[in-house]
């Protein structure tokens, strides 16, 4: 299958003004997303329609901020063989070892997750997977109940179960990532989670004790109001996808309307991963 690979250059843009063309692009068929200096590039299966639907994106967004973008074809590959080729193993906190299956087992560590995410998002790798990592492993799971919103490949997930949690309900509105969830947690021999693929409105009518949401700020927004309802009583919720300014400080404010009290955040180049309680 052929891609259609789109760079995207922003001029004299806000930090968040990336992340909002990423939303709304990864909405149309984009499922692979690359930094470079001064935009990103963004891939997708090719698709005649695919133009169409980033010429409206482009019409909606440019009286926001400047950017412009160009096109190409990338021909046929073993996307798999790219992947594994640029993949190396990572080690968090010294306490957890995440790798594929085709690097060597480290049962020395406290933690081994194993991830094969092929299109999906989450890794590790991103600055905002490590901090909401980091968060967890400083955090009491056991016998807990998990919602893992936007779970990718669920690495989160399968961090939460090694942790303790007694279930664990992941969401991601991306097929692709749905079946990575599914086939990661079998590789993992992971029996409790489940997996959901929707967004907000399949989040099930019960409470959870730990939510967990790594997406972007707009969409934090959007579905924090879905969170909290949720949320048992003095329940955590751990929320990263962000940058440390502006976001840091829109997210606690609006956190202030749903009973959530801002408690700590870690940081990575601008990057933020934060942690909030109900105080219900």
């Amino acid at each position: 299958m052929n891609y259609s690979e789109y760079s995207f250059k922003l001029e004299g843009h806000e930090d968040f003004h990336q992340d909002i063309l990423i939303d709304a692009l990864s909405r149309v068929g984009f499922d692979t997303f690359e930094d470079i200096e001064g935009g990103f590039r963004a891939y997708a299966p090719e698709n005649e329609r695919t133009e169409e639907k980033v010429a409206e994106i482009a019409l909606e967004y440019s009286s926001l901020f400047t950017f412009s973008y160009d096109v190409k074809t990338i021909a046929h590959q073993n996307w798999n063989e790219v992947w594994e080729s640029n993949f190396e193993p990572l080690k968090i906190n010294e306490r957890c070892y995440v790798r594929a299956t085709f690097h060597e087992p480290h049962p020395e560590y406290e933690f081994e997750i194993i991830v094969d995410p092929k299109m999906a998002f989450g890794t590790g790798h991103h600055q905002t997977t490590e901090l909401m990592m980091n968060l967890m492993m400083k955090t009491n799971f056991k016998g807990k109940k998990v919602l893992d919103m936007g779970c990718g490949t669920g690495i989160l997930a399968i961090l939460a179960s090694h942790l303790g949690a007694e279930n664990i309900v992941a969401i991601d509105n991306d097929q692709i990532c749905f079946e990575s969830t599914i086939e990661n947690a079998a590789l993992n021999k992971i029996h409790n989670i489940t997996p959901l693929c929707g967004s907000k409105e399949s989040i099930p009518d019960e409470e959870f004790d730990i939510i967990l949401a790594n997406i972007n700020r707009n969409i934090l927004i959007d579905q924090i109001d879905s969170y909290s309802a949720v949320l048992s009583p003095k329940g955590s919720i751990f929320l990263s996808g962000f940058y440390q300014d502006p976001d840091l400080k829109i997210i606690i404010d609006k956190s202030i309307d749903f009973a959530l009290e801002y408690i700590t955040h870690e940081k990575k180049d601008n990057w933020v991963a934060a942690e909030f309680q109900s105080r219900l």
